[in-house]
């Protein structure tokens, strides 16, 4: 990226800075703590000590990691996904990445295996990209951070705020990988704010042949559009320069019992009502259960409270910090009471020192248009008896419309509808087929790394670009090495 070329070429004009070095491969010797010893030194983390430790030590030190057994589980899901890799590697360093593609003849990249799906799956070599040496370079004129592909967004958004930066948005878990979300087009919420992937400027990977290529938007824009959310189909990304801005403050408060008919009346003023508007509800017809209203304030107003003790389009403000499902506990979720705080522990719903669920559920996605979210919501209120023996929550939020051609909100503003279900895909799939089927008419586009039935032939026909799409991966991966039969279904 810009910022790598600039150091290297020795010039300051643009106050690069390199956060922390990659690992000297001569001596197999580390350069983090010196960094991080020289951040120290700078005050850069005076007031929050605990976040040397967490996040400059920890973060910069590669470790190696134990070897995953042949059946390697999500996460979040001790029984949902099981991978059938043949093999799984962990390289410590990007020529050891390269040499692993090029040898292979199926291979995947995995992130921090939150899909719900067999989309991260293959039959082949399976690479993690956790051990290599966290990398962070800053270019404050261009206002861009360059990052290596094993960075979560938690260990970033930390390293960003300690030297007063920030990102525009955050998804509802801190713990997922940069690379892996914004390949699958994964998001948080606000009319304003577009899905993470948006923030990405430039990108290095590895491609089938085992060579590293760069491509940025400043060199070829619409290249761009087509790899930012690109599946994992064009090669493994290594490195990736994303959009930075001066750090902020954030407010969040939760309202209780929207009034459904509301909800549907005036969405499009609900949605706007904040930086960032989450919905959760269980589709009963006369109210959503919760508002999380996220408001965006400057760092100098220190303020304790929002002032908005009274109602909001005719939800009570909660008197105590909430669960998304109100049966469990608040302590995995970011502080609500309308307390100001930095952006990273307020944008997100769940705090990043906490495993935000048991793991036991399973999760689908659909985005429609913003025109037709209230129709969508009338038709999803009446599947509501359908839905309550395997629905644990619903999440409705805004994601403004990209240019990115995987992108679920390609060219549309969007209203995206999330499912949190039981753990017993034979009860959830007739429920979510039944979903899909009544959210037909709005053309929904599912998230790519969550599960749905809507079949490769009917996605493909909801993807503007995808015959330029499919010209491009067989000009990247003539011999499909990257893809397994969950992009097979999607891409044909």
């Amino acid at each position: 990226g810009m910022a790598s070329a600039l150091r290297l070429a020795g010039c300051d004009l643009h106050h690069v800075e390199s956060v922390v070095g990659r690992k000297d491969l001569s001596d197999g010797v580390g350069r983090g703590n010196d960094v991080a010893d020289r951040v120290r030194a700078e005050g850069a983390h005076d007031d929050k000590g605990w976040l040397h430790e967490s996040s400059v030590q920890a973060v910069m030190k590669s470790a190696p990691r134990p070897t995953m057994p042949k059946s390697i589980e999500g996460w979040m899901a001790a029984n949902v996904v099981a991978y059938g890799a043949a093999a799984f590697h962990n390289p410590t360093n990007v020529a050891q990445l390269q040499s692993i593609v090029a040898a292979s003849t199926k291979v995947r990249g995995l992130g921090s295996r939150h899909s719900f799906n067999t989309i991260a799956d293959t039959t082949g070599d399976l690479i993690s990209l956790s051990s290599l040496e966290r990398t962070a370079d800053f270019d404050t004129l261009a206002r861009t951070i360059t990052v290596d592909g094993g960075f979560k967004y938690g260990e970033l958004a930390t390293l960003l705020d300690a030297r007063g930066w920030a990102l525009a948005n955050l998804a509802s878990l801190p713990h997922i990988s940069v690379a892996g979300a914004c390949a699958t087009g994964t998001h948080g919420s606000g009319v304003g704010n577009g899905g993470l992937a948006t923030a990405v400027q430039a990108m290095e990977l590895v491609t089938a042949s085992g060579d590293l290529v760069d491509v940025s938007r400043d060199d070829d824009p619409e290249l761009m559009d087509a790899l930012t959310v690109g599946l994992g189909a064009f090669g493994i990304v290594t490195r990736q320069t994303l959009s930075i801005e001066p750090t902020f403050q954030v407010r969040q408060r939760v309202y209780e019992h929207l009034p459904m008919s509301t909800a549907i009346a005036r969405l499009g003023e609900i949605m706007a009502d904040g930086y960032s508007v989450s919905l959760f509800t269980s589709w009963r017809s006369d109210t959503i259960e919760q508002m999380w209203r996220k408001e965006r304030i400057a760092v100098d107003d220190d303020e304790g409270d929002d002032g908005l003790g009274g109602t909001r389009f005719g939800a009570m403000p909660a008197t105590r910090n909430l669960h998304p499902i109100a049966a469990l506990s608040a302590e995995p979720c970011t502080e609500q009471m309308g307390v100001a705080g930095p952006w990273h522990e307020r944008l997100p719903h769940f705090r990043m020192g906490f495993t935000p669920s048991s793991g036991e559920e399973l999760q689908s996605e659909l985005f429609v248009a913003n025109a037709d979210a209230p129709a969508a919501i009338q038709a999803l209120l009446e599947l509501h008896d359908l839905l309550a023996p395997v629905l644990m929550i619903s999440e409705v939020r805004a994601v403004a419309a990209d240019s990115l051609w995987l992108s679920p909100c390609h060219g549309r503003d969007c209203i995206a509808f999330h499912f949190t279900w039981i753990p017993s895909w034979a009860d959830v799939e007739p429920v979510l087929a039944a979903v899909e089927s009544a959210l037909q008419p709005f053309a929904p586009r599912p998230h790519w790394g969550k599960l749905s039935t809507i079949s490769g032939d009917v996605i493909r026909s909801r993807v503007e670009r995808m015959g330029d799409l499919e010209r491009l991966l067989a000009e990247w991966d003539p011999t499909r090495k990257f893809r397994n039969n969950y992009l097979d279904e999607i891409l044909s």
